[in-house]
């Protein structure tokens, strides 16, 4: 699938998102910054026209770092999170790191679905610094709600990186975890020399020295999947943050308490 998404024959690329457009519904290519694509990756991947996604720069709000879904969410009690009704995972095995995971105890979680026809991109929640990347490689089971109250530990199981944001400023962090998904798998980061897919196995700790801007972009997924996004302890999800509302990248997700 991912061969096939990259090619660039007007024929194959005009069915393909012809067939894309049908079955995925509202694609919003209108916010899109280019108007001709030259393949169906070439348009999932797709940038947006400046200002489409307004960014709150409120200093005492963590935004939205995708476009997405909101499915389960709460407070870090203990080591479980809640995946599906009656289905649970615990923060140190999706981190693969106990000790960062106990610095989330108390904290708020929320997972973020994105949709394959929503904007794959996604961006630093704050002014902040990462220092290191952790990637593991697994899975691409689907992470729609039909897999994840199927499938325990789904999370746990599939590809993901882990990224470790220390907000300017403040004394509070924030983790990203972008999960990758069927089809394409795969996860981009910007900031790194290097694309992580499923040709790299086990488990790989990256160093980097990176500082972002709120809003800045930090990579894009190569197909639909999830964020779930970490706060400790002293910021608290904003009202309104429930599963089956859709947040758009840069709306207000956390807030300083």
């Amino acid at each position: 699938m991912a061969r096939f998404s990259r090619i660039e024959q007007p024929v194959v690329r005009d069915v393909s998102l012809a067939v894309w457009k049908l079955f995925a519904g509202d694609l919003h290519l209108e916010e899109a910054r280019q108007t001709q694509f030259r393949s169906l990756h070439d348009c999932f991947v797709r940038e947006l026209k400046p200002g489409a996604r307004p960014i709150d720069l409120d200093p005492g709000v963590v935004v939205s770092p995708c476009d997405g879904i909101v499915g389960a969410s709460g407070i870090i009690q203990g080591r479980e999170l809640v995946q599906a009704k009656g289905i649970t995972y615990t923060v140190d095995e999706l981190f693969a790191d106990l000790v960062l995971a106990r610095e989330y105890h108390g904290g708020s979680y929320v997972t973020l679905r994105l949709t394959s026809s929503m904007y794959h991109r996604f961006h630093a929640p704050y002014d902040c610094e990462i220092d290191e990347v952790t990637y593991i490689s697994g899975d691409i089971w689907n992470v729609n709600p039909p897999a994840l109250a199927r499938i325990e530990r789904l999370y746990c199981k599939n590809e993901r990186a882990v990224l470790h944001a220390r907000l300017r400023g403040s004394p509070e962090c924030v983790t990203l975890v972008p999960v990758a998904a069927i089809l394409v798998a795969g996860i981009y980061l910007s900031f790194l020399d290097v694309h992580l897919n499923l040709e790299h196995t086990g488990y790989r700790r990256m160093v980097c020295h990176a500082s972002f801007q709120k809003g800045d972009e930090l990579g894009h997924f190569r197909h639909g999947s999830t964020i779930i996004a970490f706060a400790t302890s002293g910021l608290d999800l904003v009202d309104g943050i429930v599963p089956g509302h859709t947040i758009r990248m840069g709306q207000p997700l956390f807030r300083h308490r």
